[in-house]
């Protein structure tokens, strides 16, 4: 019943996102866009083809991918306050991103010549979030408990987080701009070739996170009962996180670091499922996530006008207060 209400609401969500802009489309108009048959007004066949329905696609990816990438990374560190940005793959593409952007003068030759190709945004991006994947990944084999890779990949962020603010310090104003834009995040900025491949990595990663789910569970009991149940606890930790790498990677890649989703929509979604199941809080944080994600852009369109509110800061604005108030409502928060 839980589910059927929130593919209803997906669906609603969906029409509204599709329906609302700068410009409003009637949603009889939009159901027969979307179905293929024909419509008076070719603009705003356009307009849906080309702007919304791929925006509303990147916003599910974006969503779902997070929203499971964070349980994910809650449930192996065992850690409520655990996202999908904790191991600094978010924070290894920002780095990418900003020796193309604030570094090109200073670095110039390959830098300047990656500047010139089209994505080079998202090729230094994947570059950057890989380079600390293979870091956090190599790490995972000589650690011998959870807790220290949180420390790592959180030393990891501490440290590319500087190395950005340097960068910053000496850049001009100009790619500071363009650096701050592409921190606030875009989910339409996507072209359907785009599309396609963001599409087929996150099918991968999402399957891989399923393929875990009996793992994930036994995991709630700790890496010790975890071990003595027969899992091989290394192994297992090693495909999460080659998993929450490729989710939260290629997000940040493609759209930019989001902020809160992922920590704030594995919480939200046990509250309304009240349980710590796998098999069924998994695929549920994917749905809230897609649900959340695509209300937050509907927010950031401000219907009705022409401005646009950077996608980032209205998931911040809307994240933020969910967290407070689990913590207020629960006292304490449970995995």
């Amino acid at each position: 019943m839980l589910f059927a209400g929130l593919n209803l609401i997906l669906l609603t969500v969906i029409l509204l996102n599709i329906t609302l802009g700068s410009v409003q489309i009637p949603i009889d108009e939009v159901v027969r866009i979307l179905i293929r048959q024909t419509t008076e007004n070719e603009n705003w066949k356009y307009i849906i083809l080309n702007y919304r329905l791929p925006k509303v696609l990147v916003a599910m990816f974006v969503g779902c991918g997070l929203s499971v990438s964070g349980l994910m990374m809650q449930t192996l560190f065992r850690n409520p306050m655990a996202g999908p940005y904790v191991l600094g793959i978010s924070s290894g593409a920002s780095l990418g991103v900003a020796l193309l952007v604030l570094g090109g003068s200073t670095f110039g030759g390959t830098v300047a010549f990656l500047s010139g190709l089209d994505y080079s945004l998202v090729i230094v991006a994947s570059l950057g979030g890989f380079a600390v994947m293979l870091a956090i990944l190599v790490m995972s084999h000589r650690v011998r408990d959870t807790l220290s890779l949180l420390i790592i990949g959180l030393m990891f962020s501490s440290l590319t987080g500087a190395l950005v603010s340097v960068l910053a310090y000496f850049a001009p104003a100009a790619s500071l701009q363009k650096y701050l834009f592409w921190s606030l995040g875009s989910l339409g900025d996507l072209s359907w070739n785009n599309i396609l491949f963001f599409a087929f990595v996150m099918a991968i990663a999402l399957l891989m996170s399923v393929a875990k789910i009996k793992t994930l569970n036994v995991l709630l009991l700790g890496e010790k009962q975890a071990a003595s149940m027969g899992v091989s606890v290394k192994k297992a930790r090693f495909w999460i996180l080659i998993a929450t790498c490729l989710l939260a990677g290629s997000i940040t890649a493609f759209v930019g670091p989001i902020a809160f989703i992922g920590l704030a929509v594995p919480h939200l979604t046990r509250l309304i499922f009240k349980t710590a199941d796998h098999r069924m809080l998994l695929p549920a944080v994917g749905l809230v996530g897609a649900i959340l994600m695509l209300a937050c852009d509907t927010i950031a369109q401000l219907p009705g006008s022409e401005l646009v509110l950077p996608i980032n800061a209205v998931t911040s604005l809307v994240g933020a207060p969910v967290v407070i108030w689990l913590l207020v409502r629960k006292k304490k928060m449970y995995l």
